[in-house]
């Protein structure tokens, strides 16, 4: 019990004198899981609002697959990025692998789907409601299809926040395509990890209490957007 008192108090200390090794690993942690949602938010919500105002051959087909990607294991992603950037990958060339880099790319294959998906979801329904309405004002698959990405907008930010909140909780992938270097690649989830099997307590802890906390704010934000919107919008 004196062990994890002595633990607790100096996880808090740790964070509430901004230690900079502390400071260091989020700050690392943020800007991958961050650009990884930038990257996935390019990619996965013109793809979902597509299938989402679309009607093709093999439509259903992908959704399934779409959706069947949203739980993609985290150490099959990493070990299939790790291939491609390895020497012997396809892009081996660009020295990517253990850096930022690979982490981001990492990230963005994984939390892709969850984006597509749920943002595929958000427009079809849109689409129900304002198929005929967009129809009769002669706009085009693409230009409905923009103008629904606009409209749902807030319902959308849901969407992006809960990729974030599945990167920055993410383990397994990042471990294996940035080698969790310390001052390099090694961020919250890697650095807790590392840390518990050395039996170093107080930064695993310090950084448990600072992601569980982020991760809470996340879907604090979720919530708070989804309500206003309702609210202003209907």
């Amino acid at each position: 019990m004196d062990t994890f008192s002595e633990s607790l108090g100096t996880a808090l200390r740790l964070i509430l004198s901004a230690d900079p090794e502390l400071s260091d690993i989020v700050l690392l942690s943020l800007r991958v899981s961050l650009a990884a949602v930038l990257f996935a938010a390019l990619l996965g919500l013109p793809g979902g609002a597509a299938l989402g105002v679309g009607r093709f051959p093999g439509r259903q087909a992908i959704i399934v697959v779409l959706n069947g990607l949203m739980g993609l294991p985290p150490v099959v992603v990493g070990l299939l990025v790790y291939l491609l950037l390895s020497r012997a990958g396809p892009l081996g060339d660009y020295g990517l692998l253990f850096t930022p880099s690979a982490m981001v790319i990492a990230q963005t294959v994984l939390i892709t789907p969850i984006i597509a998906a749920l943002s595929r979801q958000t427009i079809e329904d849109a689409w129900g409601e304002y198929e005929e309405q967009l129809r009769s004002l002669g706009a085009s698959p693409g230009r409905a299809a923009l103008t629904l990405l606009w409209d749902t907008r807030f319902s959308l930010m849901i969407a992006l926040l809960a990729g974030f909140g599945r990167a920055a909780a993410e383990v397994g992938a990042v471990l294996i395509v940035g080698g969790n270097i310390a001052g390099v690649t090694r961020v919250m989830t890697t650095t807790i990890a590392l840390e518990t099997s050395k039996g170093d307590l107080p930064l695993a802890l310090a950084l448990g209490f600072i992601l569980v906390g982020l991760i809470i704010a996340v879907n604090a934000a979720a919530q708070l957007t989804r309500q206003w919107a309702l609210r202003h919008y209907g």
